[in-house]
């Protein structure tokens, strides 16, 4: 990955930005409290990473019901990946279209309805095709979400709704594993999908209630060929992906997925720097602020998604500890996440966004490479804290980079600052499984063995770490006053994000 520091290298000359509509704007006196907004949003994307993380824990007992081999409902997690992946892109359009609240609720009911068709799935058709609906619906809550939320608040106001907004991230993943071990020996599978009725209605009305009404704007036509490339090109990419190696689709078709993507995506790129409202706004990459966060972003959530897969994996195949001792372990990441949502406001404006980001990467980077050196004569205790304390800068780091993201970035470019900041972010914990599952399956062919074993996890996480550790040179490259009006370091003016 290469940064541009806030330059497009291959644009021979800069091209003025894309014409944008007129952003949606809060209705006359309305000013909820940006913490209870934020509040709000997140328990739906809480919902989302839930649901993600906990239906990998019900798989087994979904293909023993089903009458299906395990390895054939992996496209029960491809086909929503999937679905996620290719709808993001078009969010920031329909958002402006029909208004970000609208959309956003729309998205919630989406996501409940088709969480409840899973669930009631006789077969492996039926659960496919309602996971595709859910993809389509947590695909319009992600980015939407977040444009919602950066439409009420000042730029002073952002760094603490982020933090409020990150914890979903953070302890969707974590929990998931142990509550969906639990719901599915407690109440059966079906219950991991039921469970986003109540959080899903409790959602709906916390929004129709208490985030005040925006009004759609007209953002003209859609991007049509260029949805369509950026379409393709996510689907296939995420389909080679998702089953290179698996053996649950014919051979060479993961292969020639991956290889169609990048062909796809080539074209996507190409058109999307020529077109004059693209589907993908290439151009934001010139603000420097929104380039590093993304780009050495995705390399630090990359090195940073090999830990909710390696953890439990080295728990539970390494250590042989049971799918609940490693999921009550594996949570302490959760806490330390929660422990650094109310230091990251001060930690922020005291050392500014630069100098914040790349000691919370070389101190993330040591704290996912730390479990190198677990043994199973470890107590519980002491895996816990490290775990923990990982957790605590990794929090840091997701806080930052997600309010950096949107520093400076014009009021009336955020919905397309948010559907490529949302793709860059789905696309990265993706690349993260895929970077731990091939080093586990390199360094266990390397050593002559057919199912990884201590010495290949410790090979995992030590990769994991040097990933997340290259990020930091990039961070360095951001101006000393990057983002202070957001962050308080320095003097500068806290300014309100929405055009008055």
């Amino acid at each position: 990955m290469t940064d541009t520091g806030g330059a497009d290298p291959a644009s021979p000359s800069p091209r003025p930005p894309p014409e944008t509509p007129v952003p949606e704007t809060p209705a006359p006196g309305a000013k909820a409290d940006p913490r209870l907004i934020a509040a709000i949003v997140a328990s739906a994307l809480f919902m989302q990473n839930l649901d993600s993380s906990a239906v990998t824990t019900a798989l087994p007992a979904m293909a023993r019901d089903l009458n299906v081999e395990p390895a054939r409902l992996g496209a029960a997690i491809t086909s929503y990946l999937v679905a996620l992946t290719v709808f993001i892109p078009v969010s920031g359009w329909v958002a402006d279209r029909f208004g970000a609240k609208r959309v956003f609720m729309v998205a919630i009911v989406v996501f409940t309805l088709a969480s409840v068709l899973c669930g009631r799935a006789s077969g492996v058709v039926e659960l496919i095709g309602a996971r595709v609906l859910q993809g389509v619906g947590g695909a319009m809550m992600v980015p939407v979400a977040r444009l919602l939320l950066l439409r009420q608040i000042r730029k002073d106001e952002m760094l603490s709704a982020m933090a409020w907004l990150t914890m979903p991230a953070m302890i969707g993943p974590i929990s998931g594993p142990p509550l969906g071990g639990f719901l599915t020996d407690a109440f059966g599978w079906q219950s991991v999908f039921l469970i986003n009725v109540p959080i899903g209605l409790l959602g709906l009305v916390m929004v129709a209630w208490k985030i005040p009404p925006v009004a759609p704007s007209n953002p003209g036509p859609p991007d049509h060929l260029g949805l369509v490339l950026i379409g393709l090109a996510l689907a296939l990419f995420m389909f080679g992906l998702e089953t290179v190696g698996r053996g649950v689709v014919p051979p060479g078709l993961p292969q020639a997925g991956l290889v169609l993507g990048a062909v796809f995506g080539w074209a996507a790129i190409r058109h999307c720097r020529r077109a004059k409202r693209p589907a993908l706004d290439l151009s934001l990459l010139r603000i420097p602020t929104f380039n590093t966060s993304t780009l050495a972003g995705s390399l630090f959530r990359i090195g940073a998604g090999t830990s909710p897969f390696l953890v439990p994996m080295l728990l539970q195949v390494g250590f042989g500890r049971s799918a609940s001792e490693a999921g009550l372990v594996s949570f302490a990441t959760a806490l330390g996440a929660l422990a650094m949502k109310p230091l990251a406001r001060p930690v922020l404006k005291r050392f500014g966004f630069r100098q914040a980001l790349i000691g919370a990467s070389l101190l993330a980077a040591v704290g996912v490479a730390l479990p190198a050196a677990f043994t199973p004569a470890w107590p519980a205790p002491l895996l816990f804290a490290v775990l923990a304390l990982g957790g605590l800068f990794r929090s840091l780091q997701f806080t930052a980079l997600n309010t950096l993201a949107f520093a400076d970035v014009p009021p009336a470019r955020l919905s397309a600052a948010t559907s490529f900041a949302g793709t860059a972010q789905q696309l990265a914990p993706a690349l993260g499984v895929v970077l731990a599952t091939t080093t586990l399956e390199v360094s266990a062919r390397l050593g002559g063995r057919h199912i990884p074993a201590e010495p290949d996890f410790t090979t995992g996480f030590l990769v994991a770490g040097l990933v997340i550790a290259a990020s930091a040179p990039f961070f360095a490259r951001l101006a000393p006053d990057a983002g202070e009006a957001v962050s308080g370091h320095g003097a500068g003016p806290a300014k309100r994000l929405p055009a008055e």
